[in-house]
């Protein structure tokens, strides 16, 4: 990593050289800094191999998996726009990629139907929903990836199926991650960008560092998928990430794979409605550790989600001498949904940080994964007052409300999320090695505010 963050500085330097220009009047103006590595892109085309950088505010199309081979870099700069005109196009990543967009100027990675159409607000059954169709491949990294950098950017429609002839990750058959990251040894930074439609996984992480913060996913996985989905060999943090509609969980960290231990953080997320369309129904809901993974997951919202905090036992118990949570919201329309609170079968430990106060509706004494009924007092209770978003739901379907639209889920007075969180930890900040001001995460510290969207603002921008 020595090497690639020397190279990283030298690039970052020639890129931080801005241009001006003098009027008449000797008003200089000074244009936005962009990053650079290797040559300007000036085609619109990208096939085959690809180095270099696409320029600010240019569309760039391509049709077949384009590669970045190992030692060689893809840039794109803010506000622009990379569009597949087939969907077996994907980027296949040996060397490093770089989106930086930017809040005034995201950049955007779709398909050309899907840059061109308006996202529905109304509620889609998910059989019949475009967003379910994938129109480009992904980010698909090798092991050789060092660095990974995927800033205020829009991924859409996303995924498909593999084929018959599986690049390193995958086997034949299987369906495409919008992002795969799979360097133990590399970063991933992931932030402020936005994740909509996926046939599967919208990120998968097989071991690497990992900050992944401020981000939105919608319509996750049409039958079987994570939002976030990371294993062993993984360390770092998922924060201030707002999660809607997935097919199963909203977070997971699992340990297989057989590398380093899996450490992931889970902090100030806000989910909902989470695990309706898992073809597991065992499966699925808002977040997940297992198989010996360990972390911690605090400050967290989960409204109406299949199951909350999940932690596995036997047979593929996670660390549990090693994960440490607490000063969660649990909100449920209906008593499906806070039956399971505390995941009937697992282990997860009621606290008494937690929202609705365990011991207010909890069988006494209560074993860990027994089932329970809970009171009716407690449905529909301890509603966190977004800004825009109706509680309880008026869908017929949970499975159906699955993208954001016209809601905001930022937190009105009053709400019992506000002044509940916990700030007595640190980030584990895995990707601190990354210095260039234009790489560089931004890591959003615990907030004493709980979900995604605390109300001083620092934590989710959309």
């Amino acid at each position: 990593m020595k090497k690639i963050y020397l190279m990283g500085v030298a690039v970052g330097l020639l890129a931080s050289i801005s241009s001006c220009k003098k009027s008449s009047d000797e008003t200089v103006t000074l244009s936005e800094p962009q990053f650079q590595a290797g040559q300007a892109i000036t085609h619109d085309t990208l096939s085959g191999s690809v180095k270099g950088t696409m320029l600010a505010g240019k569309t760039y199309y391509f049709a077949t998996p384009v590669t970045v081979n190992a030692g060689d870099t893809l840039v794109m700069q803010s506000g622009v726009k990379l569009l597949a005109i087939n969907p077996s196009a994907q980027l296949v990543v040996k060397g490093t990629f770089l989106s930086l967009g930017t809040k005034a100027s995201p950049n955007t990675i779709t398909g050309v139907t899907g840059d061109q159409t308006v996202k529905s607000n109304s509620i889609i059954d998910p059989s019949s929903d475009p967003a379910f169709t994938a129109q480009w491949g992904g980010i698909q990294c090798d092991v050789t990836c060092p660095l990974l950098v995927v800033k205020w950017t829009h991924l859409d429609y996303s995924g498909g199926n593999v084929g018959t002839n599986p690049i390193v990750g995958y086997k034949s058959g299987d369906d495409l991650f919008t992002i795969l990251f799979q360097n133990p040894d590399g970063v991933y930074i992931l932030e402020d960008s936005w994740i909509y439609g996926t046939t599967t996984d919208g990120t998968r992480v097989k071991g690497g560092k990992i900050s992944i913060m401020r981000n939105t996913f919608e319509k996750i996985a049409y039958n079987d998928g994570e939002a976030v989905n990371v294993k062993s060999g993984t360390v770092g943090d998922m924060a201030y990430n707002m999660i809607i509609g997935t097919a199963k969980n909203g977070l997971k960290a699992s340990n297989k794979g057989g590398l380093t231990q899996c450490n992931v953080s889970m902090y100030n997320n806000t989910m909902v409605n989470g695990g309706y369309r898992s073809i597991d129904p065992a499966r699925g809901g808002s977040m997940n550790y297992e198989e010996g993974a360990k972390g911690i997951a605090y400050n967290n919202i989960i409204v109406n989600c299949r199951y909350g905090l999940r932690i596995y036992g036997t047979p593929t118990v996670a660390d549990t001498l090693h994960l440490f949570y607490g000063n969660t919201l649990n909100y449920g329309d209906s008593a499906s949904v806070t039956n399971q609170y505390y995941p009937v079968g697992y282990v997860t430990k009621p606290m008494t940080t937690d929202i609705p106060l365990p011991s207010s509706f909890l069988p006494n004494p209560y074993q860990l994964g027994q089932a329970y009924t809970s009171p009716s007092s407690i449905i529909q209770a301890n509603n966190p007052k977004f800004v825009n978003f109706p509680l309880p739901q008026n869908a017929p379907h949970l499975r159906d409300v699955n993208s954001i639209g016209t809601s905001n889920f930022r937190l009105q007075a009053g709400s019992p999320a506000i002044g509940k969180g916990n700030v007595a930890f640190s980030p584990i900040n895995s990707v601190s090695s990354i210095t260039d001001p234009f790489l560089k995460a931004t890591i959003s510290l615990p907030n004493g505010d709980l979900g995604a969207y605390p109300t001083d603002g620092t934590g989710n921008q959309h």
